[in-house]
């Protein structure tokens, strides 16, 4: 999420930021935030005074009382009497204009650093390659010919149970995609200083907004969902409208006050309550210092994860519909990083490096290239996107996105740091890469190792994973 008050102070950056990504109508969208916040401001200060107002007269009251002016106390109560229903009715105001406010702040996406290049996908830039594609006197085969004719792969049965866009893995293709986790992991651990996290695979709504992908991109998203008895949702209601009572001075025992604030919790509060499969383990691993204020001398954060993500791929429709380079189901090794604004574009540089590092030693070509203003995610303010070399597909495909977000998405988690003897806290910075994606770096392996027989040689970095296995071929 960006900061209100640098879109005030900076209204040319931001309208050229969006424009630069492709936005729609940027300098509408200016306006319309300038005077939602313009809103929101005016409600609030209108609530203040009405505030200071009932505060000033219920001080009168008693002075009026101890003077025995009791025509003065009477108009002095009845003012009070009507400010508190003012107050009420500013309040919930209030929390309309903000609500509006944050709304749609948070479905504009991060301006774009000053070194990206401007245009859609066609402007994205090379920046290296690494390695030379293996040269076959067979025509080399895409994965799901070489997973098929081995019997190791099978999408006919994982149809069967979950429907498209899922894959079987049996026997020694299953411990070679195990062995890459594996090895992608101890890698990272040991000589990259991530720590390894094993976080929830299901999250909290506000989990998935802090990375960005709620509101926003929720049809891209599985979600799972449990039922509240009714007794659940009646004390839950309660609570929530017993502490917003509370903070705006009204009394429980104020029925006429306190009712409709139940009664509307009541009526919003979800009949199931809802977790979100996580899409990525960087929604888990960069919330981790949500809504804390961390000490900058424990900074860079580096942590981990390899887990099973969940994408229900909805716009992907009749996008590499055979084998598994699209899959709603796949596991991948994520990288986060949590830093000042200072060490963000080092640690950038850094982590991509980490993320190369696990296809130089498994000996895959690769390239990199700086992804442009237009192909950019919502929430990066620059990105790196890694290559590799597909044989069997005559391409290079995407195996990791390593972006810095700034402090967007530390904004929309309320993740800060303070430095030492310092009494202001700053925003952290948050990146997040793949270190890589498990699945694609089977499917390079499979196609680069093969050979015309239709057997996978096992790359040296993986065989003490392997068990002594060195080659997956057909049983005989």
């Amino acid at each position: 999420m960006l900061d209100i008050k640098w879109i005030r102070e900076n209204q040319g950056a931001f309208v050229k930021g969006l424009a630069d990504r492709g936005s729609p109508e940027p300098r509408e969208t200016l306006n319309q935030i300038l005077k939602l916040d313009e809103q929101r401001r005016a409600t609030i200060q209108k609530l203040q005074e009405a505030q200071a107002r009932r505060n000033a007269a219920s001080s009168g009251i008693g002075q009026a009382k101890a003077a025995k002016d009791e025509a003065r106390a009477k108009a002095l109560m009845e003012e009070v009497a009507q400010l508190k229903v003012a107050i009420r009715d500013g309040e919930a105001k209030e929390r309309e204009d903000d609500k509006a406010f944050q709304d749609y702040l948070a479905a504009i996406p991060n301006v774009p650093a000053a070194d990206v290049p401007v245009g859609d996908e066609t402007a994205n830039k090379e920046l290296r390659k690494v390695g030379a594609p293996p040269t076959f006197d067979f025509r080399p085969k895409q994965h799901f010919e070489l997973g098929e004719a081995l019997g190791l792969m099978d999408f006919e049965t994982a149809a069967k149970l979950s429907g498209s866009r899922f894959v079987v893995l049996q026997g020694p293709l299953a411990r070679l995609e195990r062995a890459l986790s594996q090895f992608m992991l101890d890698l990272h651990t040991s000589e990259h200083g991530y720590m390894e996290i094993n976080p929830p695979l299901l999250v909290r709504d506000d989990t998935m907004f802090g990375t960005a992908q709620l509101p926003k991109f929720e049809e891209d998203q599985f979600v799972a969902l449990s039922g509240l008895a009714p007794e659940e949702r009646a004390r839950d209601a309660l609570s929530t409208a017993i502490d917003k009572a509370q903070a705006t001075g009204i009394r429980v025992e104020d029925r006429e006050f306190f009712w409709p604030i139940y009664q509307s919790e009541l009526k919003s509060s979800p009949k199931y309550e809802r977790r979100w499969l996580i899409p990525t383990a960087e929604v888990p691993l960069t919330n981790l210092v949500r809504e804390d204020i961390t000490d900058e001398a424990t900074l860079p954060i580096r942590v981990t994860a390899g887990t099973p993500c969940f994408r229900a791929e909805a716009g992907a429709a009749g996008k590499d519909t055979r084998g598994m380079i699209r899959q709603h189901q796949f596991s991948k090794v994520e990288l986060v990083s949590i830093t000042t604004p200072e060490q963000s574009p080092q640690e950038h540089e850094r982590m991509t490096k980490c993320a190369e590092t696990v296809l130089q030693k498994l000996g895959i070509p690769y390239r990199v290239i700086v992804l442009s203003t237009g192909d950019m995610g919502f929430a990066a303010q620059k990105t790196y996107d890694i290559e590799v070399w597909l044989p069997g597909q005559g391409a290079y495909r995407e195996i990791s996105s390593c972006s810095n977000c700034g402090d967007f998405q530390a904004r929309r988690m309320n993740a800060r740091f303070r430095a030492a003897g310092a009494k202001d806290t700053r925003f952290v910075h948050t990146l997040n890469g793949s270190g890589v994606a498990v699945g694609r770096a089977l499917i390079a392996v499979m196609e680069n190792y093969q050979d015309a027989d239709g057997s996978i040689r096992i790359p040296d970095a993986l065989l003490p994973y392997m068990g002594g296995l060195t080659k997956i071929e057909a049983a005989k």
